[in-house]
């Protein structure tokens, strides 16, 4: 199965968000280079919030060219097999957590926003991984800081679209 139609397979059965929902099924079928950064109208990118449940936080990164407090996730490359692949890729890769796993479920929420040009809008389908125990995190070249956040700490440092994230998985954990 193509990473497309993963994706379209993906969001056909997410349930909640519909009439969100619908516009990123309606934009892979009017685009079907909507997968990805080349698609200027704009394409789907896949994210994922990493959440270690024991101790009640959340990492985050500090984005560097958009200078806020983040979860991990960027665009869909070539490699990718599904959504879930990629957002669980781009978490490993921006944390340098080894060993993050899915939460269950498929996606947590989707959340489309506007992006600075050549591009136009990220149709972001986020998830959330689970950190293993003792995780140690790594600073790549995507992120100027990364740290760990109480939940309840976040609505202070980040976007309401990182808090929605987190009340959503958090509902699901």
């Amino acid at each position: 199965m193509s990473l497309y139609d993963d994706a379209v397979l993906v969001l056909k059965r997410y349930e909640d968000q519909p009439e969100l929902r619908q516009a990123y099924v309606d934009h892979l079928a009017a685009h079907p280079d909507g997968m990805w950064k080349a698609c200027h109208a704009g394409h789907i990118t896949a994210s994922a919030l990493v959440v270690d449940p024991e101790h009640g936080r959340v990492l985050l990164t500090l984005h560097r060219k958009l200078r806020m407090w983040l979860q991990m996730g960027g665009h869909c490359e070539p490699g990718d097999a599904s959504l879930a692949a990629a957002a669980l890729r781009e978490a490993a890769e921006e944390s340098g957590v080894a060993g993050l796993t899915l939460l269950p479920g498929g996606p947590v929420r989707l959340d489309r926003h506007p992006i600075p040009p050549p591009c136009h809008v990220h149709f972001d389908v986020q998830y959330a991984v689970l950190a293993p125990p003792g995780a140690v995190q790594a600073i790549s070249d995507e992120s100027l800081d990364l740290r760990w956040f109480a939940y309840d700490e976040v609505a202070d440092m980040a976007d309401e679209s990182v808090v929605r994230l987190l009340e959503a998985t958090r509902a699901r954990l």
